[in-house]
């Protein structure tokens, strides 16, 4: 019989991955815009600048369908298993409440998402991949 302990663990496992997709997608886009101010040749690299374009094309579609991440659903259903609490939406509208106490209708993440994945492609011809 697998213990609760063992669910909530990979709960935060997935939280831990879910936080480094979301810091890929943010920080990737400004190392992509300081890189190429200051020339550095990795910010170019061709599988980089599609792994980033294709993680943030996810978010967009996403919310763009009305589909919570499947990081999320798959976070909450482990929680749920090991007996703890869960939270309601989407794990970016989660946080930036419980961060900045910030609360807001989902098309405001919706605009906000694909505004971001707007910059992410015109970063493709402020700074071109090699």
């Amino acid at each position: 019989m697998v213990s609760d302990r063992f669910y909530l663990m990979l709960a935060d496992g997935l939280l831990v991955l879910h936080v480094l997709f979301v810091a890929f997608v943010v920080l990737g886009l400004v190392a992509i815009l300081v890189g190429g101010a200051l020339n550095w040749l990795w910010v170019r690299n061709r599988w980089f600048r599609v792994g980033h374009l294709v993680a943030i094309a996810i978010v967009v579609l996403q919310s763009w369908l009305g589909v919570i991440c499947p990081l999320t659903t798959w976070e909450m259903a482990l929680r749920d298993r090991a007996g703890t609490g869960t939270y309601e939406g989407s794990f970016i509208q989660h946080w930036l409440h419980a961060i900045l106490y910030y609360n807001a209708p989902e098309w405001v993440f919706m605009l906000a998402y694909t505004l971001f994945g707007t910059l992410v492609l015109a970063s493709w011809f402020l700074v071109r991949p090699r």
